[in-house]
């Protein structure tokens, strides 16, 4: 609560202060979606949920599915590459990391794309300005604000959005979920969320601050009563995701902590369409094998738990998860026994809904570019598949132009 003010400098002025100014940051989020919401009227459509999990640092490609029959990958690899017989294979030629058997299980019953080699034109190995672009869907810095986030902008010249339509599990907002008028709020964690609206201390104070009632119909009063609906919004979740009991056992580490709590939001949250989370570790410059190796085994765990948990709440259908990282790494490893920033790396689409395999040509080893596995799908086809097939939305419009969206949904 240290970023709100004491009650007595709020009511010093005798007036009320903007949400915002005094507020928690989700508070004034959900605030700004309220006013929208209100002013336009009506409900919002669809059922499905999309989940976006980003590996932060840059997540080694070649060492998460292995093009094993490769020569020329155990060339460029003598020391990190996988040994063929740890590989966990799904084809003639590529298998998943040994520590991925969550994800091996999953991939067997069909819910999981791989989609091969995705990047974009002209790739930066700058860790800021690459997860900027992909954030952004703009490698040439054309379009404002998150793709996200223009999606929900453009869903609500349409219709109404709910005030958490979008929530991310962050101490700072993505920029994938910035727009130019919705508001996504995010969290820390559902623990923060916890704590802020479940002391009745807290709430009364954050309830006070909002001031006496303003003139009907006035500005102030929007932005009171817009105030007063978020925390009636946030507290109605508060108690639906204390009152949930998870299904499954999730591990102790971040993503088996990140998709608990994803869980948790799919189960009690049915007016939440997106739900963004971050997990870092993948800058593997030195040492990397074992590290890296630990990380795939908690997001392949926690991913088959987390789809788990959707089968036992019949949310299964419901629900796609998008993986993807700011960048590959170098095809070569370095000589700390590690790898590079590099350029084209898999993304996988998790999901009942996804037409699972693997989608694209084997990484060509043979045909570097600058020491890179070159891109053969624009990650922007990716996203207007998903935009398209999923989220009910308008890739030209989101993404600033057309895209052959990528054929991994099913009809």
């Amino acid at each position: 609560m240290s970023n709100i003010l004491s009650r007595r400098e709020v009511l010093k002025g005798g007036g009320m202060i903007a949400v915002g100014l005094v507020a928690p940051r989700w508070l004034s989020s959900i605030a700004k979606a309220d006013v929208m919401r209100q002013a336009k009227g009506g409900n919002p459509t669809g059922d499905t949920v999309l989940v976006v999990c980003q590996l932060s640092g840059g997540n080694d490609g070649l060492n998460t599915v292995v093009p094993y029959s490769s020569k020329a990958y155990y060339k460029l690899r003598p020391m990190i590459g996988i040994p063929e017989n740890k590989v966990l294979k799904i084809s003639a030629d590529m298998g998943f990391n040994p520590g991925l058997t969550g994800l091996a299980d999953l991939y067997q019953k069909g819910k999981v794309a791989i989609i091969q080699n995705v990047g974009y034109p002209e790739p930066n190995r700058s860790h800021f300005k690459s997860m900027e672009i992909w954030q952004s869907a703009s490698p040439e810095s054309t379009l404002r604000y998150g793709w996200i986030g223009r999606h929900f902008d453009e869903q609500m010249t349409h219709h109404a959005l709910n005030p958490v339509v979008a929530l991310g599990l962050s101490t700072e907002q993505p920029l994938a979920l910035a727009g130019q008028t919705a508001s996504i709020p995010c969290f820390a964690s559902l623990a923060d969320l916890r704590s802020m609206i479940g002391d009745p201390d807290a709430e009364r104070m954050l309830r006070e601050i909002q001031g006496a009632d303003a003139m009907t119909g006035s500005p102030t009063r929007a932005v009171q009563n817009a105030s007063k609906s978020a925390l009636d919004a946030v507290s109605v979740l508060q108690k639906q995701i204390a009152g949930y009991k998870s299904q499954s056992t999730y591990a102790n580490d971040a993503f088996g902590n990140g998709f608990k709590q994803i869980a948790q939001l799919v189960a009690t949250s049915p007016a939440t369409r997106v739900v963004y989370f971050q997990a870092g570790g993948f800058d593997t410059h030195a040492r990397q094998a074992d590290t890296h190796q630990k990380l795939l085994q908690q997001f392949g765990n926690a991913m088959n738990t987390f789809q788990t948990e959707m089968d036992a709440i019949g949310k299964a259908d419901k629900v796609v998860t998008v993986v993807f990282s700011e960048f590959g790494r170098r095809a070569q490893e370095n000589a700390s026994m590690g790898t590079d920033h590099g350029a084209a790396a898999p993304m996988f689409l998790i999901g009942n809904s996804i037409k699972g395999g693997l989608h694209g040509p084997i990484p060509d080893l043979d045909n570097l570019r600058e020491g890179d596995v070159a891109h053969t799908q624009d990650f922007r086809e990716v996203y207007a598949a998903t935009l398209d097939k999923w989220m009910g939305g308008d890739p030209q419009t989101v993404l600033g132009k057309s895209f052959t969206p990528v054929d991994v949904f099913k009809a």
